[in-house]
């Protein structure tokens, strides 16, 4: 079978030929660093690393990309709340924080918890504010092409033209007429309301270190402009595959992909979106108190268990989460382990690797990697594997027991499964820097709950945390932890 991969563009399952033989090019949309990641940002890197793993077993040279949004409104809100009167300063927020050391702290909490859950990190990772000078250059030749304008307000906004390209709305197959507004700097400078921002102009009482001087007027860059400009700089004017979550499509890939194309890009062959994280069926609501964080999660299982959990529906389902899902995704990789640790144990040696990866797994594995990255048939075949080596090993036929053993390995390999820091090597290096983020960021919600007087959540929390071999010692200067002993 060829691979095949579901295209969001064209709403087909279509065959998956590399722009360049034996290569390929991913680009994802990444954290826009405003606060600390939740289940959708991981479930999200967990999906693409799962792709970018399969691609290489597959023999393919891949070049990946996932950038951070660090300059954003929200991230200049909350910036700016903790420079007012009566902001409460804590560990997780500090007061009078720059906007820029805000972004830098919250980048880091990403890169914990992706490192936390043995998601790689991307050939190249762009920060937003690193590309400027690139996004003039796309903003000059939209203009140049008709597709761009400077808001006549002298806001010095600049805006995309929608009526002007008329393939506009084609990635969610929408018409112009039924879409919502764009909720772009002020709407007097645009020609329609659906027009959207390339170029945002300065506003009073924004700080200086936010804003660039363009041939516009002083400001900072449009969200949708940024992830088109740092796309096709690393990855060239058109490229494989283009990433990211279903909450995406519209309006930020939708204008993405009107903004390349009009400006004459070929830009992404292939778009991919995976599915939301949902709380027993519904949507994950801080106001309705079912939501779930990621540091939660690695204080209920271990990681290579919330990894296995996060990444086993089909990425382009909901994946949802119910008390006793990390149980089941325990028992699984336990299952997965056991049988490993009592192969070699019983001396069973797999032959030495040969070819690609990709050649080593079952066939049932690579035809459902193969049809739309079909991961719940994937797991099936490693389990059937993991059955099979267990029978072998019941019955001593020890070649049988290390066939299947490289098999199970071949598999557990591209999904990940076997590259989650677990154990002593969870406990130096950058590995300890995410362990002592994820906790602290769990101390600072459990002080913010005893603060409430919410004792039941400040309660879960702890004993989450003990569950997961952590002690939190209170003292007169706040919370501090150690691993137990």
């Amino acid at each position: 079978m060829a691979q095949r991969f579901y295209d969001t563009r064209t709403a087909q399952i279509r065959d998956f030929e590399p722009l360049v033989p034996g290569e390929a090019s991913v680009y994802y949309c990444g954290a826009t660093v405003q606060g600390m990641p939740h289940v959708g940002h991981v479930r999200s890197a967990i999906v693409f690393d799962i792709l970018i793993r399969w691609l290489e077993a597959t023999g393919l040279r891949v070049t990946s990309v996932r950038n951070v949004t660090d300059i954003d409104d929200k991230i200049l809100d909350r910036s700016a709340a903790s420079h007012e009167a009566g902001f409460e300063a804590s560990d997780l927020y500090p007061a009078r924080e720059p906007w820029w050391a805000l972004a830098y702290r919250f980048e880091r909490a990403f890169d914990a918890a992706y490192l936390a859950l043995g998601v790689r990190r991307p050939t190249y990772e762009p920060r937003a504010t690193g590309h400027v000078p690139e996004m003039f250059a796309l903003i000059e030749r939209l203009i140049e092409r008709g597709h761009a304008y400077p808001a006549q307000d002298g806001s010095g906004d600049v805006y995309f033209d929608v009526r002007s390209w008329e393939r506009y709305g084609e990635l969610t197959r929408q018409r112009v007429e039924d879409m919502q507004d764009a909720p772009d700097a002020d709407p007097r400078g645009k020609r329609d309301p659906r027009d959207f921002a390339l170029w945002k102009g300065a506003k009073p009482g924004e700080p200086a270190t936010a804003v660039w001087e363009s041939p516009w007027g002083a400001g900072r860059p449009g969200w949708h402009l940024e992830c088109s400009a740092m796309s096709t700089k690393y990855l060239g004017a058109e490229f494989d595959i283009h990433g990211g979550g279903l909450d995406l499509r519209f309006p930020h890939h939708e204008n993405e992909l009107a903004q390349s194309a009009a400006a004459g890009d070929g830009f992404a062959r292939f778009w991919l979106h995976n599915g939301l994280v949902t709380y027993g069926g519904e949507k994950m609501s801080k106001s309705v108190g079912n939501t779930i964080s990621p540091e939660e999660m690695l204080g209920m299982a271990r990681p290579t268990a919330v990894r296995y959990f996060l990444g086993q529906a089909h990425y382009r389902s909901q994946l949802d989460y119910r008390p006793g899902a990390l149980d089941e995704a325990e028992a699984a990789v336990e299952r997965i382990d056991g049988f490993t640790a009592r192969a070699r144990a019983a001396g069973a040696v797999p032959p030495a690797p040969d070819g690609a990866l990709a050649d080593r797994v079952p066939a049932a594995f690579r035809a459902a990697m193969e049809d739309d990255l079909n991961v719940p048939q994937a797991l099936a075949a490693l389990h059937e594997a993991v059955r099979a080596g267990n029978s072998a090993l019941a019955g001593q036929d020890l070649d049988a027991a290390a066939a299947r053993l490289a098999e199970v390995e071949a598999m557990t390999a591209v999904l990940g499964l076997d590259d989650v820091p677990e154990g002593d090597d969870a406990a130096a290096g950058p590995v300890s820097d995410a362990l002592d983020s994820l906790v602290r960021s769990q101390i600072e919600a459990r002080a913010q709950a005893r603060a409430d007087k919410d004792w039941a959540t400040a309660d879960r929390i702890r004993d989450a945390l003990a569950a997961a071999g952590v002690v939190v010692e209170d003292g007169a200067d706040g919370a501090t932890w150690r691993l137990a002993d």
